[in-house]
C-alpha cells in the first residue's frame, strides 16, 4: 500500500509539474504570439511608408522634368527685372535719406527743434583747411552735446555732396574714442579724395 501511495504521491507531483509546465509554455507561445503580431503591424507601417516616399519621389521627378515655365523657375530676363527693380527702390530710398537730412538741417536752422547731430561744420566749407600734418584737406569741427560720429559724417556728406564715414573721421583723429566722445574738444574732419 505504501508503493500504491508513493507511486501515486509521485504520478501527481509529476502530472502538477506538467500543468505548471504547460502554463508556463503557454505563457511563453502567447508572448511570442504577441510580439509576432507587433512585429507584422510595424512591417506594414514601414511598408505604408515606403509606399508614401516612393509617392514622392515619383512626383518630385515629374515636377524636374516639366518645362521651366510650368515649375515656376525665373528666366534671366526675369532675374535682369528685378535687379532694375531692386536698383530703383536703392535709388529712390537714397533720395529719401537725403531728403530727411535736409529737413533735419531746415528744422535745425529753424530753431524750433534742435539738431545738434547734424550742426554744420565751425569750418568755413568754402575754404577747406589742411590737416596739421599738411597731407589732407579737411575741416575743424567742434564736438556738441549728443553727437555721434556717424551723425557728423553724415551731416558732412550732405553739405558737402561727399561720400564720408566715420571710420574715415576716426582715421583721422588717433585717439579719437567714438564711444565717448568730449563735448568741445575740436575733431578734424577729412574731406575724401
Amino acid at each position: 500500500m505504501r508503493k500504491i501511495s508513493l507511486w501515486l504521491f509521485i504520478f501527481g507531483f509529476t502530472a502538477s509539474l506538467a500543468v505548471a509546465q504547460d502554463a508556463a509554455t503557454q505563457q511563453l507561445i502567447d508572448e511570442i504570439n504577441g510580439r509576432i503580431q507587433n512585429l507584422t503591424e510595424m512591417q506594414a507601417a514601414q511598408g505604408k511608408k515606403i509606399a508614401d516616399l516612393e509617392k514622392q519621389t515619383s512626383d518630385l521627378s515629374d515636377k524636374l522634368n516639366q518645362p521651366a515655365a510650368a515649375n515656376n523657375s525665373a528666366s534671366a530676363d526675369d532675374l535682369k527685372k528685378l535687379a532694375e527693380q531692386v536698383k530703383d527702390l536703392a535709388k529712390k530710398q537714397q533720395d529719401d535719406n537725403d531728403l530727411i537730412v535736409k529737413e533735419l538741417e531746415k528744422l535745425g536752422k529753424g530753431g524750433g527743434v534742435s539738431a545738434t547731430s547734424h550742426k554744420p561744420p565751425t569750418a568755413s566749407i568754402d575754404n577747406p583747411t589742411p590737416a596739421a600734418g599738411g597731407a589732407q584737406n579737411g575741416y575743424y569741427y567742434t564736438i556738441q552735446d549728443k553727437d555721434t560720429l556717424i551723425a557728423i559724417a553724415r551731416a558732412y556728406s550732405a553739405q558737402l555732396k561727399i561720400k564720408l564715414t566715420a571710420d574715415q573721421i576716426v582715421a583721422a583723429n588717433p585717439g579719437l574714442n567714438p564711444k565717448n566722445m568730449i563735448v568741445g574738444k575740436k575733431i578734424f574732419i577729412p574731406q575724401p579724395q
